[in-house]
């Protein structure tokens, strides 16, 4: 059996049973009798009074019924309006009449029921989209121009813990952080202007006072004319994702702190193996003890900078830093000689010394690592590294001033299969030794310091190799 609605005939009608929208076709014309005979101005125009009994029977009982209640009228106005009666002698122009008030009749039949079933669908996509939205686990709600919040959904009772009537009439401000209430009003006059608003990751308060990260999305509502009547927003609480992520950031800067371990063993063995024979040259040479033991306070300096250079790979900073991009990829080369001499990779510096950018020193390190290990990897027989910073514009899009970073490298290349996939988490080409984040992250880095990361590579024997490059909006 078909669960679709009748398509002849309105969903209303379909509810009623036929001798009552048959009958109530009947009752519609003998109304109209009624109306007509007490009614002396509309003797000269039967028509009109039965035309109106018409379209109310197709707009409320079906077409079926309207196409009876035509029938029905013929005879009725026969028979009362017009002189003899009911002897179907009529004259031309009255059998003229007869046939436009059928004709009429029928075309405004299909016409109310033409609209009323536009309503009935209307209605029904409504109800749907009102079932879809209470039935969210997204929090829904809107909000008039003026910021006071019209409608509340499940979803948003279950993130906020407000109650619909707890809110309804009252301002959105309610969920907004109080270091936050800029964005909310940022919001309302962007869509004012005829703005948009794109997705993003921010926080909001619960009836409780604790904060929640969400991803909003904000929408504007408007009327037929295009004026804006308010506004709608969907916020997903994302607190287990970002949960997720950091445990998958802090692992993935562990894993990053241990493959240094071998290079920072033996950049510190030889300061230490030389700090050791200065000591001894000290005690057994006073003439020149204090010089060797101001040589024996550098080399000690030297690896209190080495160990303050592995912290940066893993201690978090809460706010970012004016730093030298530069510089801080240097000394992520220099934590990496031996693994380059050992791997016999010669590199090739191109930096720029004004390169700068606001952000964070440790995650920049993490990220310069990720990407000269994976070149490493990929010449296993030794190769070349090139590594070029410099100041210039985005490649493309907005085209801000900021610094690109470069590391090409003349490895065996990336597949095209593998490059599609290459910034998912968990993927990877080294299964025995790669845990699959570290693109990933690399990526992530490059996004939260607003920038972004590409990559292009090639396979082909004797121009086999991988650059990838990386853009930093300027401080």
């Amino acid at each position: 059996m078909s669960l679709e609605p009748d398509t002849q005939t309105p969903v209303r009608s379909t509810r009623l049973s036929w001798p009552v929208r048959y009958g109530g076709a009947l009752l519609a014309v003998m109304a109209c009798v009624v109306v007509w005979s007490i009614t002396p101005f509309l003797h000269s125009d039967p028509f009109a009074i039965f035309i109106l009994a018409v379209v109310f029977t197709a707009r409320f009982l079906g077409f079926g019924p309207a196409v009876f209640g035509t029938v029905l009228s013929v005879p009725v106005i026969d028979y009362f309006a017009f002189d003899p009666h009911f002897t179907l002698s009529l004259q031309s122009s009255d059998a003229v009449r007869l046939v436009i008030f059928v004709v009429i009749s029928l075309l405004a039949a299909s016409l109310a029921r033409q609209k009323s079933r536009a309503e009935v669908r209307a209605d029904q996509t409504l109800e749907r989209m009102a079932a879809i939205v209470e039935s969210s686990n997204d929090a829904i709600y809107s909000a008039t121009p003026q910021a006071i919040i019209t409608s509340w959904n499940h979803g948003a009772e279950e993130l906020y813990g407000y109650r619909p009537e707890e809110v309804l009439g009252k301002p959105v401000f309610i969920t907004v952080p109080d270091d936050r209430t800029h964005e909310t009003r940022a919001h309302f006059e962007t869509l004012a202007r005829g703005g948009s608003i794109a997705s993003y990751q921010t926080q909001r308060r619960r009836k409780d006072g604790s904060l929640v990260h969400v991803m909003l999305s904000v929408s504007p509502l408007r009327d037929r004319k295009g004026n804006l009547i308010g506004a709608s927003a969907i916020a997903r609480d994302i607190s287990a994702q970002l949960r997720a992520e950091h445990a998958l950031q802090r692992s993935e800067r562990l894993a990053t702190a241990g493959r240094l371990t071998a290079a920072i063993a033996h950049e510190i063995n030889n300061p230490l193996e030389a700090i050791t024979n200065l000591l001894y040259l000290a005690r057994h040479d006073a003439t020149r003890a204090d010089q060797h033991l101001e040589m024996a306070e550098r080399e000690v300096q030297r690896i209190a900078d080495i160990a303050q250079q592995t912290l940066g790979f893993v201690r978090e900073v809460s706010e970012p830093r004016t730093l030298n991009v530069s510089t801080t990829l240097d000394e992520v080369l220099q934590l990496y000689s031996a693994k380059l001499s050992t791997g016999k990779i010669s590199v090739q510096k191109e930096l720029c010394g004004t390169a700068e950018i606001r952000g964070y020193a440790g995650e920049l390190r993490q990220l310069f690592s990720n990407l000269l290990v994976n070149a490493v990897d990929a010449m296993p027989g030794g190769g070349r590294l090139r590594v070029r910073v410099w100041c210039g514009r985005e490649p493309s899009g907005s085209r801000r001033a900021g610094v690109q970073v470069v590391f090409a490298d003349t490895g065996t290349g990336i597949s095209s299969i593998d490059r599609s996939r290459l910034f998912e988490p968990f993927y990877t080409t080294k299964p025995e030794s790669g845990t699959g984040l570290g693109l990933w992250l690399s990526e992530g880095i490059a996004r939260k310091h607003q920038g972004a990361i590409r990559v292009r590579s090639s396979t082909r024997p004797g121009q086999s190799g991988t650059v990838f490059s990386v853009f930093l909006p300027a401080a």
